[in-house]
């Protein structure tokens, strides 16, 4: 049994089609379908079957595919051990991070890895919705990706899973509003403020929607955006309130606007990443990964000491 050919069935149970196999393996439609053809000739079992015009597997199939994952682990493992051996770290690891979260980890992440100079990070901006970051594990090394509060995650049993910190979602107000003096402010304070905020059924939305709903109101939405740095800049300049990561907006908030910390309203978001389980354990992986939860804890310190300022 080729190792080759059983990767071949995990990336068609996660990536749904021979198209787009073929894609990320750098193969032909036809070369991927001949070497699944290959390995159900030499197991005697089907493991793909036809359905319309594309394939799905078969249960064999679906097992191969689990099974392939600690087969790729246990290399990886093996590989490892012998870069430990030869001594070093090097290699090159892919990281998809979403918009805000690079603005918070990315510039002290690549500060760090100055001192792991074999090792290089290629960094891609990935904003998608938080149920889709688990796929895009299977193009990128590692995905920092986040979910919110009190929202059940997709099954990630496949996947290799570290927290990286949690980020409380806060009100920013301008800084002549009457909230502004106040470091707490309840959702009876707020539910009825003009709101900037993004788009319908994003979660932060769907936050404030939850709040409006406890109210018995309304929200107020004046403008909405994906893009957190113009809902900060409309709240300086006193075009509404927002909901906004403590975090990511705390070194902005000083001198333009005001953050203050919802009372009984459990919000926020939990910034994580992801990998598949063989990648996990390359050292140049664990490198960046550590990298990444050092600065996202100097991240979560330096925000609680901007607000004490």
């Amino acid at each position: 049994m080729d190792i080759q050919h059983l990767e071949l069935l995990r990336e068609l149970d996660e990536r749904g089609s021979v198209t787009a196999v073929a894609a990320a393996t750098h193969r032909s439609p036809s070369a991927v379908s001949q070497q699944l053809k290959t390995l159900q000739r030499q197991l005697g079992v089907e493991l793909v079957r036809r359905v319309g015009r594309g394939v799905r597997l078969t249960e064999a199939g679906q097992a191969l595919a689990r099974a392939s994952v600690a087969v790729s682990t246990a290399v990886a493992e093996a590989e490892a051990t012998l870069e430990a051996v030869r001594g070093g770290t090097s290699g090159v690891v892919r990281l998809a991070v979403f918009p805000s979260a690079a603005e918070l980890l990315v510039p002290g992440l690549l500060t760090r890895m100055r001192s792991h100079p074999a090792v290089e990070v290629e960094i891609d901006d990935r904003d998608v919705s938080e149920d889709e970051f688990p796929r895009l594990t299977a193009d990128f090394d590692v995905v920092v990706g986040h979910r919110s509060d009190g929202v059940v995650p997709p099954d990630r049993s496949g996947l290799s899973v570290v927290p990286l910190l949690r980020e409380p979602l806060e009100v920013a107000v301008p800084l002549d509003h009457p909230l502004a003096g106040r470091d707490r402010v309840t959702m009876a304070d707020v539910i009825g403020e003009r709101w900037v905020g993004v788009p319908v059924g994003y979660p932060i939305d769907r936050v404030l929607m939850a709040m409006a709903l406890r109210a018995g109101v309304t929200p107020d939405v004046a403008h909405r955006s994906i893009h957190l740095p113009l809902l900060e800049n409309l709240v300086a300049a006193g075009h509404g309130v927002a909901l906004v990561p403590r975090h990511t907006s705390a070194g902005r908030a000083a001198g333009r606007f005001h953050l203050a910390t919802l009372e009984n309203v459990h919000a926020g978001r939990h910034v994580e990443a992801l990998m598949r389980p063989d990648r996990a354990v390359r050292p140049a992986v664990r490198v960046v990964v550590d990298e990444l939860r050092a600065e996202a804890l100097l991240a979560e310190a330096a925000s609680e000491e901007a607000r004490r300022r």
